[in-house]
């Protein structure tokens, strides 16, 4: 076993590989992941299994914390910091986009906080909590799901005149959203039975349709709409208040500690579910309850497979380091809450420092032209990853992505592309939809 600070220098080193990709904002970082266990092997004197997981383990920490950066500035958001866009543009455009930043950093800190605190009671609590949890994991993801559909409330502008018009004016945004979400199932149920990219980057297989989901559409979007970034503000301090700040950090980490321990439930919905059950209504809170939820998503679903006992193996991180490390002693665990609690206090700093040199970068280039860059960038990463294939299943994604865009419902909806297959599965009607499809 490897020394403790030994660890944490390969966990810092993550940390600062992944501040490096937050200025690429299509690369998501189990992507480079998954690129980095499979060129491991010739460094495996250095980069023992132990150090990869601490590297891997100080990456997937900073990424949590810094992809707020594009998300914002940049317009690429993935599945995870989808609802923290608007939020943030809104910020953005009333030249508030570094306090933005900061209010999701702090989120992301008091997340931290409340990991370290779990420590002490981890390996007694998590796993009398995942066999109490087990038998119910079917019924719980369609609840999740019903609630989803049936919050996309019929709403409207009320411009329509009165009658038929105004009421298809309200229930467009509700249609679309349904509309999204089967089409979003249909295609995960494609992928996931008829993979479409190279069988060698199998791995990659649903890296095309998140793309076209979630990044291509928002880029779109501002290319078409031409918007012009003013000149950012760089405030010393943000207006909060501590209850303000406790309240969007405690939704936060419920949701997500639920989506870290759920699977399929990603960290952008956790805290949606969080944020509706403590009726949150303040833009400051919402930005601190994602920016603390994708902390825990990510990080703390993660470190879930350091607690003794457990070895929970929730998100793509733990998946892969799964096949070469598995933790044994109640140390490794200490060591990695603590790489954990170092890695994120120093991506919270790093996120001011690239925050400020993104705003410099926006007085200087076009924000169109950085959007045409962000979907070139995104288009190399999707065909050099999958190549022809995965950019037409990137295209089919995007048309679905364009969708709540064009009619105002929640991009949350193309979550489908996981959520509806994995359901449908969960209940054993998996093969008998596939076979009706004529995927088997």
């Amino acid at each position: 076993m490897n020394g403790g600070p030994d660890l944490w220098g390969w966990a810092v080193i993550g940390v600062l590989g992944a501040a490096l990709l937050t200025l690429a904002p299509a690369l998501h970082i189990y992507n480079v992941a998954g690129f980095m266990l499979l060129l491991s092997g010739p460094w495996s004197q250095v980069l023992t299994p132990e150090r990869l997981a601490f590297l891997f383990l100080g990456m997937i920490t900073g990424y949590a914390m810094l992809n707020t950066l594009p998300s914002i500035f940049l317009t690429a958001p993935d599945d995870s910091t989808v609802f923290i866009v608007l939020p943030g543009q809104t910020y953005l455009m009333e030249r508030r986009g570094y306090e933005a930043v900061v209010l999701s950093g702090l989120g992301g800190l008091g997340g931290l906080t409340a990991l370290v605190l779990l420590t002490p009671v981890a390996s007694r609590l998590f796993p009398v909590v995942r066999e109490i949890l087990k038998p119910h994991t079917g019924w719980m993801l369609w609840t999740v799901i019903a609630y989803m559909l049936l919050s996309e409330w019929p709403k409207g502008a009320g411009r329509a005149p009165a009658g038929w018009r105004r009421w298809w004016e309200g229930w467009t945004s509700l249609i679309a959203g349904l509309a999204a979400f089967l089409l979003s199932g249909l295609l995960g149920f494609i992928l996931m039975y008829r993979p479409l990219v190279p069988v060698e980057v199998a791995y990659q297989n649903l890296l095309p349709a998140f793309v076209g989901l979630f990044a291509v559409p928002w880029v779109i979007q501002n290319l078409l709409a031409r918007t012009e970034i003013p000149r950012q503000h760089l405030a010393c301090s943000v207006d909060i208040s501590p209850g303000v700040l406790l309240q969007g950090a405690a939704a936060g980490v419920l949701g997500g500690l639920f989506a870290a321990f759920f699977p399929v439930v990603t960290g952008g919905i956790g805290g949606f579910l969080a944020g509706h059950a403590t009726a949150q209504r303040d833009a400051r809170a919402f930005l601190i309850s994602q920016g603390a939820s994708k902390i825990v998503y990510y990080t703390g679903g993660f470190l879930l497979y350091f607690v003794p006992g457990l070895h929970l193996t929730r998100g793509g991180m733990a998946w892969m380091i799964s096949t070469r490390y598995t933790p044994i002693t109640p140390e490794q665990f200490y060591w990695a809450a603590g790489a954990v609690l170092l890695s994120g206090v120093l991506a919270f700093f790093l996120s001011l420092v690239l925050a400020r040199l993104l705003i410099k970068l926006l007085v200087h280039v076009s924000y169109r032209w950085i959007n045409a860059g962000t979907l070139g960038i995104l288009l190399v990463v999707v065909g050099g990853m999958t190549g022809g294939s995965g950019l037409a299943v990137c295209s089919v994604a995007t048309g679905i992505g364009l969708i709540p865009v064009l009619w105002g419902s929640r991009r949350m909806n193309c979550m489908g592309v996981l959520l509806l297959p994995i359901a449908l599965n969960m209940i054993g009607a998996g093969d008998a939809v596939a076979g009706f499809l004529g995927l088997l």
